[in-house]
């Protein structure tokens, strides 16, 4: 086996072809089908797209994927430039053997450099993988800022946000944070 982190492509998602996002959504389609959480649906692809994806191929297929998009999160006064990690996947046969934390390495490394704060949604199999690789559970109370209600509490994810702390900033992991405002799953 080769060594995965060798064969991670970064691109922008303007930067991908047609023919590779729709072979992107189709991985991502098959790794979340039957997932206890619900399918990966479109307001999901919505949410991945605008950002750097970490993708392994073989051939013209992904085999994982990982995206860096940016987002801002409220905490303690401030708007945090954020890069939220969407769509971490890594097809069934090839799980465990590191795919999953090359792509994660490779959005990682966008988070340290370009953001104050990287955060993501996890799926409850996958915690102790982020947990592992430095990101800590967000113990606060969660909300959105919405467009007609304000902040509105979102504990529905309270205990599956997850943050990567960057660049200095202070935060008190028992604290609320509050994303901004987006279609479908805020979080």
């Amino acid at each position: 086996m080769t060594d995965p982190m060798s064969d991670v492509r970064t691109a922008h998602t303007a930067e991908l072809s047609a023919a590779e996002l729709a072979a992107i959504r189709a991985l991502l389609d098959g790794a979340f089908a039957g997932h206890p959480d619900g399918a990966f649906t479109d307001g999901d692809w919505d949410h991945t797209l605008g950002g750097i994806h970490a993708t392994i191929w073989e051939g013209t297929a992904p085999v994982a994927h990982a995206c860096v998009v940016q987002r801002r999160l409220l905490h303690n006064g401030r708007a945090l430039r954020t890069g939220y990690v969407e769509a971490v996947a890594v097809r069934e046969d090839l799980r465990g053997r590191g795919y999953g934390a090359a792509v994660m390495s490779a959005a990682e490394r966008f988070i340290r450099g370009a953001y104050e704060l990287g955060a993501l949604g996890s799926a409850e199999e996958a915690t102790g993988f982020y947990a592992a690789r430095g990101w800590q559970v967000w113990r606060g109370r969660t909300s959105a800022l919405t467009p007609g209600e304000g902040i509105v509490p979102t504990t529905d994810v309270d205990g599956w946000i997850y943050v990567l702390p960057v660049a200095g900033v202070p935060l008190d992991l028992t604290g609320t944070l509050t994303c901004d405002w987006r279609d479908g799953d805020v979080w």
